[in-house]
């Protein structure tokens, strides 16, 4: 379950305290996946890289399977985020001196036993169309492929929280819904908690629950049925 309470988020600048999140609420299970939509700056992706303890909330709590990552010391932070959260961001950030194979394999390195990894990795890369890749290198794939390894990647640990900012952002029409679909198959498939961030509408409508950011806070879209 993830469950965030009174999250506030806020800059210092020379000017003075810019606030950035205001009272976030959310609460969500194993299986559900949501979209959240709102205009540039509006703070989707802070929320989104403090729901996977990339950065810490001003004040508020984020609780991830019972467990607040903000109150470990920073190297149990950084275990909490390698095995219970999966990132995929517009930018697929695939490393390109490794081939598909070892950058789905890269959240394993930290990992002290690697038993089933690259088996697992194969499947993930089955699934997603890519079996007959795997010794490609990134600049051998179309931005469509390279988004399925960034997917592949994100879910190689077996995350609970499925984090995804502008998946299909960088992307045309058909490899769009084609990663789309992957993505929800997969989510179903491994009952995560899936939270996407995008401007599309298109995307959005796919997912049974959907928020506004609007005006710091996080506000259920009228038409999701929450």
């Amino acid at each position: 379950m993830l469950a965030v309470k009174q999250l506030h988020k806020e800059y210092p600048t020379p000017q003075g305290t810019v606030s950035i999140l205001s009272g976030i609420e959310l609460s969500l299970q194993r299986g559900d996946a949501a979209c959240i939509m709102g205009p540039s700056g509006s703070g989707k992706s802070t929320l989104l890289y403090i729901l996977g303890a990339l950065e810490p909330p001003t004040s508020g709590t984020v609780e991830l399977d019972g467990q607040n990552p903000f109150a470990l010391d920073p190297n149990a932070v950084a275990a909490f985020r390698n095995q219970k959260v999966g990132f995929v961001f517009q930018d697929h950030c695939l490393l390109p001196q490794c081939s598909v194979l070892e950058n789905v394999l890269i959240p394993t390195v930290v990992a002290r036993s690697g038993d089933g990894f690259v088996e697992r990795a194969r499947l993930l890369l089955d699934q997603v169309g890519l079996s007959h890749r795997l010794d490609h290198r990134p600049a051998e794939l179309s931005g469509g492929e390279k988004q399925r390894v960034a997917l592949a990647r994100a879910l190689i640990r077996q995350p609970t929280l499925l984090l995804c900012d502008e998946p299909t952002g960088n992307l045309d029409r058909h490899s769009s819904g084609a990663v789309a679909s992957l993505l929800l198959d997969l989510h179903r498939e491994q009952q995560t908690i899936l939270i996407v961030v995008t401007h599309s509408a298109e995307l959005a409508s796919r997912f049974p629950k959907r928020f506004e950011m609007w005006e710091q806070q996080l506000k259920p879209d009228d038409m999701s049925g929450l």
